[in-house]
């Protein structure tokens, strides 16, 4: 992985090679203890990320105080096991998908590099602390509500270091998947989110200005306006992300809500084979 120190006491960990499933860590020191943002998307992957936690917080003596995950999705809350002592923190919509069980065949499709992780035994820790409005949640980190990638994700602003982490809102370089989002409305959130800060620190791919943020929410955008036709998505920056094979998921899901259909796209169920 790859450390980014944002500002004194926040950092970034993050994949070294971008793609869905590849995901990022953050850590923000208070005087109080250490706070996480998102686990990674399995727990050896957390468990190496955990060992750069302790290189850079050896000296200070601190607990691990608070995990925030930002979406309920698996290549946000995979690793969450390794972190079992912490208080898990986030929105009520993903408080309840987490309570529902992993579906580890849908898990090896979609990130085949982790194969391996998504066993029998795979399990998710659940939300103990449930965020249900904007606030500051420790003097150096506030936490945000907004809908895109599911119902309500939350992101965690750090004003001190004038950055974003965006978790599951934030997808640089890597093509977002909406197959339960809703593309127009994360746009919308992109676009207020850029207003937090300048440095943005995304799910997937490496920390970006506020231009990535545009990338991303022209993205989405393009996928409502071709309404349902894959083949007019115009050209963009997107034309050299990773993970292509999601926009016919996206621009369905787009499609369906637009017409009051809140229905999985048949494109997602193609995409894993059933």
């Amino acid at each position: 992985m790859l450390t980014f120190e944002l500002a004194t006491g926040t950092y970034a960990l993050c994949a070294s090679e971008p793609q869905f499933g590849n995901s990022n860590l953050g850590l923000v020191i208070d005087a109080d203890g250490l706070t996480v943002i998102d686990t990674l998307a399995t727990p050896a992957m957390a468990f190496l990320a955990n060992e750069e936690i302790v290189a850079l917080t050896e000296t200070l003596g601190l607990p691990l105080k608070r995990v925030v995950l930002t979406s309920s999705r698996v290549p946000f809350s995979g690793g969450s096991t390794i972190f079992w002592r912490a208080g898990f923190y986030g929105s009520e919509p993903v408080s309840d998908q987490l309570d529902q069980p992993v579906n580890t065949m849908v898990l090896k499709k979609l990130m085949p590099q982790h194969a391996v992780a998504f066993h029998g035994e795979f399990v998710t820790r659940p939300i103990t602390h449930t965020i249900g409005e904007p606030a500051l949640l420790t003097d150096a980190a506030a936490v945000h509500l907004f809908p895109g990638e599911g119902p309500l994700n939350t992101v965690v602003q750090l004003p001190a270091a004038d950055a974003v982490f965006l978790g599951a809102l934030g997808s640089f370089g890597v093509t977002p998947l909406a197959f339960d989002g809703d593309p127009a409305a994360w746009a919308d959130a992109l676009d207020a989110i850029s207003e937090l800060g300048s440095t943005f620190i995304p799910g997937h791919g490496l920390p970006a200005e506020r231009q990535a943020l545009e990338d991303q929410a022209a993205y989405l955008r393009a996928c409502v306006a071709v309404d349902g036709d894959p083949s007019a998505l115009p050209a963009g920056p997107w034309d050299s992300w990773t993970d292509r094979r999601f926009d016919a998921v996206n621009i369905e899901r787009a499609a369906r809500l637009a017409r009051g259909d809140y229905e999985t796209p048949q494109a997602m169920f193609r995409l894993l084979g059933l």
